[in-house]
């Protein structure tokens, strides 16, 4: 297990490092749990031997605002195994002690957080060496609380940035911590043949108005998508595309015997949306 108060300066320094060598961070989502915890461990390692720089961690919700059909599906799996927030924290320890090294993001709804106590989870954050936190559900107007906390905790509360914040732009990065996430597109979680209009001006103005690094995510899903963001953006979310890949990959993930053919194939999908430059 990592040391508590690291995790604010593993995130940090994997994005100082990759700015210094000009690089951009490869950033998978998956929903932990799909198809079962002990995979999920085994995935987030052939993630990191892919190249991934950062894991976001998704606690399976019943109810998500923002998630797509491929991730609501993901997430009705993992449900099935009784996933919780403490599952999430026990397949990152598992994960740590097969040697990864990135950083995880838990990705969670609300409701969890609070069901779970906010003391707990902060705690509990801090002792499995979570870097930091997305809460997509959770305002800016009613995120003081949690951002006084995780300030506290060093584990940062990530905020969420869409094309239509526009004048609540300045109040979302007001206080903002480890890297800012940009919405490439409007609705919910899912791969996109095209985003909405004029997003690279968008991501630029966040990139104006905060020091922090800015990733952008939702239906990014290919190499030449995440080559044309890595243009100008610090980060490249993936998410939709890698729990699909996860999902096709079910029949081998499930069979002992095939079990390295599924992860093989999760991981050259991986190495591929990232390529040569």
């Amino acid at each position: 297990m990592s040391i508590t108060g690291q995790s604010q300066n593993r995130m940090d320094v994997t994005f100082s490092e990759l700015r210094e060598k000009g690089g951009t961070a490869l950033i998978p989502f998956l929903t932990v749990g799909d198809p079962d915890p002990q995979t999920t461990v085994d995935i987030i390692v052939e993630l990191q031997a892919a190249g991934a720089h950062i894991l976001e961690l998704g606690v399976p919700y019943s109810d998500p605002l923002a998630d797509g059909p491929v991730i609501q599906r993901a997430s009705q799996r993992s449900l099935t195994h009784r996933v919780t927030i403490d599952t999430c924290l026990e397949v990152a320890e598992q994960a740590r002690s097969r040697g990864v090294t990135m950083p995880f993001i838990l990705f969670t709804y609300y409701n969890p957080i609070l069901q779970y106590g906010l003391d707990r989870f902060f705690e509990q954050m801090q002792h499995y060496d979570i870097s930091g936190m997305i809460i997509p559900d959770l305002p800016v107007e009613e995120s003081e609380e949690m951002r006084s906390r995780s300030r506290a905790a060093g584990v940062s509360l990530v905020p969420l940035v869409a094309p239509t914040s526009e004048e609540r732009i300045a109040s979302i990065l007001d206080g903002a911590q480890g890297f800012v996430y940009c919405v490439s597109s409007l609705g919910v979680t899912g791969e996109r043949a095209s985003f909405h209009n004029n997003v690279e001006q968008f991501i630029r103005n966040v990139k104006a108005n905060t020091d922090l690094p800015v990733a952008v995510g939702f239906g990014i899903s290919s190499h030449e998508q995440v080559r044309k963001f890595s243009e100008f953006c610090d980060g490249v979310v993936v998410g939709s595309a890698i729990v699909r890949q996860i999902e096709s990959q079910i029949p081998l993930l499930t069979d002992p015997e095939r079990k390295a053919d599924g992860l093989r194939q999760i991981r050259n999908f991986v190495s591929e949306l990232i390529g040569s430059e």
